[in-house]
């Protein structure tokens, strides 16, 4: 017998501040303890939720090893003192995780499975790095060469499509400077307050005066990654990074950080029983596949599929959060799909805000519901690029 399909509620959204990777402000804090903070931050938006009605918990990690491994969601939740009751399970798509933790999450709300979810994402990349801490390629890419590609960089791919595409140094170099002046912008004008649960950390430093050992304690609440003063000056000269003649540079790609955000999804039904005022409503979401080798356009594929999905066109869209992997590819995606150059990343990208793999689909998709509602503005969507030649793309409603 078919289901009726239903509605999927958003009702709180927050992350941490994005931390540098590998010397930022997170250095020092697990993944699993960043992802406890915002799983304990999300359900403070809602005082009226039983956490223990929470049906399942899922968690994007592009790494899941090391500290990120053993199931870090099922590890979070118990840190975070949620009940024994909550079940937890971490997936991976790469830096499309945390996207389709949202996807997943909403999936079980939409075909009746489940009345309270939580998608979440996590990534320390200042503690697993993004090849993992063992590299261990299968054999066989290295002796087929349409297979070559899988085993590229992610730096490569994006030389591949800046040649392909034709998307200039100057050009590449001019998106970087604008996404951290919008970044700088949306700082100031305290864009991100709502979105933000700061984070407090603390050290113990030794006092040779007293013998002692103090706790320093300090709260942070912002990102790192925006740097004053980028201009084409500065970013003009940076030496390319994966090609001798390439004009993909340090400056124009995205930065390594760390952070994790939370995402609470409900029924209609949870809606009602809990008295809860709804930020937005999920619509949909699409992945695609493309050539590994240039694996950044993915979104290319993916965003006409989501639209369809959700009933929707390009120009019903007030806001377009498109990850910043690299310039060279934002470009590509952005003039052949021909987006409103003004709707997207508004508040800057991650070459500015930075770019923790497995938890940057969750947290844009918090900065996202949050700007929509505050510039009472209706359709969002939020889509990216995928490692090994994918793009993913989520369609969201303010409310």
């Amino acid at each position: 017998m078919s289901k009726q399909i239903q509605d999927a509620y958003i009702v709180a959204a927050t992350r941490t501040p994005v931390g540098k990777a590998p010397r930022g402000m997170f250095k020092s804090v697990r993944p699993d303890d960043m992802l406890a903070h915002v799983l304990k931050a999300a359900l403070a938006q809602v005082p009226g939720l039983d956490a223990a009605d929470i049906d399942d918990i899922v968690v994007g990690c592009a790494m899941p090893e090391g500290e990120q491994g053993l199931n870090i969601a099922r590890i979070a939740l118990l840190l975070a003192g949620l009940p024994d009751n909550v079940s937890g399970m971490t997936i991976n798509r790469f830096c499309s995780s945390g996207l389709q933790a949202v996807a997943l999450a909403a999936d079980r709300i939409r075909l009746g499975e489940a009345e309270v979810m939580i998608a979440a994402g996590t990534e320390s990349m200042s503690m697993v790095p993004m090849s993992g801490n063992k590299i261990a390629v299968n054999p066989a890419i290295f002796l087929r060469d349409e297979n070559v590609a899988i085993a590229y960089g992610m730096g490569m791919t994006a030389e591949k499509v800046a040649a392909q595409w034709k998307v200039s140094r100057e050009a590449q170099d001019a998106f970087a400077v604008e996404s951290h002046a919008r970044a700088l912008q949306a700082v100031a004008a305290g864009e991100f307050n709502d979105e933000i649960s700061p984070y407090t950390l603390q050290e113990h430093r030794p006092d040779l005066e007293s013998n002692e050992v103090r706790e320093i304690s300090a709260i942070k609440n912002a990102d790192e990654g925006p740097r004053p003063g980028t201009t084409l000056e500065v970013l003009a000269k940076l030496k390319p990074v994966f090609a001798a003649q390439g004009s993909v540079t340090a400056g124009n790609s995205s930065q390594m950080s760390d952070g994790a955000a939370a995402v609470i999804v409900v029924s209609e039904a949870a809606l009602k029983r809990y008295n809860l005022t709804p930020l937005g409503r999920f619509l949909g979401y699409a992945v695609a596949g493309v050539p590994a080798e240039i694996m950044g356009i993915g979104p290319i594929k993916a965003i006409p599929k989501v639209l369809q999905q959700a009933g929707l066109k390009l120009q019903d869209l007030d806001w377009i959060e498109l990850n910043e992997a690299f310039a060279a590819q934002s470009l590509a995606v952005i003039n052949t799909v021909q987006l409103d150059r003004s709707k997207v990343n508004p508040l800057g990208g991650a070459i500015a805000l930075g770019h923790p793999l497995g938890a940057t689909g969750a947290i844009r998709t918090a900065t996202q519901l949050h700007g929509l509602r505050r510039r009472k503005q209706k359709y969002g969507m939020v889509t990216m690029c995928i490692g090994t030649g994918m793009g993913a793309a989520g369609v969201f409603e303010a409310l």
